[in-house]
């Protein structure tokens, strides 16, 4: 049954997260794609290729009854082979199928395996947008970062948000 829940849910993956993942990689130069700051750590194209992959497992196979073809160990091991718009097209495809699945008629509470986890259809939806939340907040700071002062990453207006009665 579709909820709020779903409907926000949904809203979240295609219309407010998406948007942000594309004008953080609009700021960055195709050479930054794989940019790491040191071999411990991951770049913005590992990042993307991880949202992905778990999106497509946690709402896709794990939801929809999509077959399961995730790698995961490789969405990390890659230094390389990939273009911004190449990845990005996966994502926002991956994304747009995931909405539709989340907004379908699907049973909310009914006990599912996913990953491994002993989870839920509603906790899995709640899952992938908070990870989804969380990694787009790392790719934006990174593009911050790499763009420099000058980046012109911004979602609010902040006049506005400072506004009387906005408090």
């Amino acid at each position: 049954m579709q909820t709020w829940f779903t409907r926000e849910s949904a809203r979240y993956l295609r219309d407010v997260y998406l948007p942000r993942l594309r004008k953080a990689l609009d700021t960055l130069p195709e050479s930054d794609l794989w940019w790491r700051p040191h071999g411990k750590a991951t770049s913005i194209g590992n990042l993307l290729l991880h949202l992905e992959g778990n999106i497509r497992q946690w709402i896709l196979v794990g939801l929809g009854g999509a077959p399961d073809r995730r790698r995961r160990a490789e969405e990390f091991a890659r230094r390389d082979g990939g273009t911004k718009a190449g990845i990005m097209d996966a994502l926002a495809a991956t994304l747009g199928e995931a909405a539709r699945v989340v907004e379908s008629q699907i049973e909310l509470d009914r006990r599912l395996v996913i990953q491994g986890f002993e989870t839920s259809p509603r906790e899995a939806i709640y899952h992938v947008v908070e990870h989804l939340s969380w990694h787009t907040g790392q790719i934006v700071w990174i593009a911050k970062m790499r763009a420099g002062e000058t980046h012109g990453i911004a979602f609010y207006d902040d006049r506005k948000l400072d506004e009387p009665g906005r408090r």
